[in-house]
């Protein structure tokens, strides 16, 4: 059953994808490509891709379309383990905490891009790193950035076993209280 769309707001660009496959910019009044819709996440657009028949909102799997021809051509960005590993996820009851799970950790992920990215502006005459300094300045702070990364998940595991203990130890108490009484 195709979930209809909910009503974008004024700032949403809406992209209508039509029977044919083509993609619509009703901004620009135009068809467009995978490519222009891959520019404008690049830009920070929002927008929506809707279907010009149902109105159902096709956004994600535009997105999915773009990830899988970025992940086919040049370097794949997630290796085959990690794509079983997520997989796997799918239909288990931790499905909607995993989902959680890594839009926070690609969040953190940013914001230590952000905050470097503002640090380096001091370093360098005020101006923004472009991408071949960012892969310069990577390549000597990779070791360091990868340590902090290890720390932070090393971290947020022993956090998650803990609530996970707790969580369980709070369940046996629960479930003790309506445990039957003992025969004598």
């Amino acid at each position: 059953m195709p979930m209809p769309m909910p009503k974008p707001d004024s700032l949403q660009r809406i992209i209508k994808k039509y029977p044919n496959r083509r993609l619509y910019d009703s901004e620009a009044s135009a068809y467009i490509t995978l490519s222009d819709v891959k520019q404008l996440v690049m830009d920070g657009a929002h927008f929506v891709v809707q279907d010009a028949k149902t109105g159902e909102d096709l956004t994600r799997s535009i997105l999915l379309q773009i990830i899988l021809e970025e992940e086919s051509g040049g370097v794949p960005m997630f290796s085959a383990v990690m794509l079983e590993q997520i997989i796997r996820f799918y239909g288990h009851a931790m499905q909607g905490m995993m989902g959680s799970y890594l839009e926070k950790n690609v969040q953190v992920f940013i914001d230590i891009q952000n905050k470097l990215s503002e640090q380096s502006r001091g370093v360098y005459d005020n101006a923004a790193l472009n991408p071949e300094a960012w892969t310069q300045f990577l390549s000597v702070q990779s070791p360091m950035l990868q340590n902090m990364m290890g720390n932070y998940l090393e971290q947020s595991k022993n956090l998650y076993m803990q609530m996970q203990e707790q969580m369980q130890e709070q369940a046996k108490q629960m479930l003790g209280a309506f445990k039957p009484p003992e025969k004598k």
